[in-house]
């Protein structure tokens, strides 16, 4: 899954969110460098990211976008799903999907000074073009399949992502639905595993 939905899915505790926010940017052994609460945040990151990689509506989704873009077609998938989770209405309105932006941010600056330089950096793109909240929007993730292209090696248009996500909603929506309704009380039961760990 994308930034929304590791955000979401910390479950408003910031050291866990700090953790699973900056997941991919920490390698190795550096996980340990970090105070136990935002370590736990790297691995429930990881946990989900497993339970995603394993998930038969992933790998259906997946299929849309791999002609065009092969080994990159999850990383569009988890885009495309962060739209469908900002557009959820079981779980956001317009209002406290702003708001959760906004306190997700606020949190994030609390530990900035110990973030990778990596996130940090991209983080300031985030929080001033508000990423988290233009998920909402087609302009938004259109901009995200942007940006992974501009951040990926070998690709070198997202216009071909842009017409998947189009052609491809309503069977991609429904792919979002069926993996939702499982990964939200996984990551609840991983989330309170880890806190409850000594």
């Amino acid at each position: 899954m994308n930034y929304l939905a590791h955000a979401y899915l910390s479950f408003g505790h910031e050291e866990i969110l700090t953790g699973n926010m900056i997941s991919d940017f920490v390698k190795g052994r550096q996980q340990y460098d970090y105070p136990p609460l935002i370590h736990k945040g790297i691995i429930l990151h990881r946990h989900i990211d497993t339970f995603t990689d394993n998930h038969g509506a992933i790998a259906e989704a997946k299929e849309v976008f791999r002609k065009e873009y092969r080994l990159y077609s999850g990383a569009f998938v988890d885009v495309a799903f962060d739209y469908f989770l900002a557009n959820d209405e079981n779980e956001f309105t317009d209002k406290s999907l702003f708001d959760f932006s906004l306190q997700t941010y606020g949190s994030l600056a609390k530990f900035e000074e110990i973030m990778p330089e990596r996130f940090r950096k991209m983080l300031f793109y985030m929080r001033s073009q508000n990423w988290l909240y233009n998920y909402l929007t087609h302009y938004g993730i259109h901009q995200s399949f942007g940006g992974l292209v501009r951040r990926s090696k070998y690709l070198e248009s997202s216009e071909p992502a842009i017409r998947i996500f189009e052609e491809h909603f309503e069977f991609l929506n429904r792919c979002y639905n069926r993996f939702w309704k499982e990964l939200k009380p996984f990551a609840k039961n991983k989330f309170n595993e880890l806190l409850n760990e000594k």
